[in-house]
């Protein structure tokens, strides 16, 4: 019994599966934080053109 809870102890492979989600969800924040900066100011972008084309037109 004393071996197999020395055994548990020293594997590691569960926190290297917890270390890696961990960096999975990390980078996920990421980039998730990023596009919605950049679909923000692209909309905003596309909000001018087709205000500057409406007051072309008239």
């Amino acid at each position: 019994m004393a071996n197999l809870f020395a055994r548990f102890l020293k594997d590691e492979s569960g926190a290297t599966a917890i270390e890696y989600g961990l960096l999975a969800a990390l980078i996920a924040l990421g980039i998730i934080a990023g596009a919605t900066t950049i679909g923000s100011q692209i909309g905003a972008t596309f909000t001018t053109i087709g205000d500057d084309l409406t007051a072309a037109n008239q």
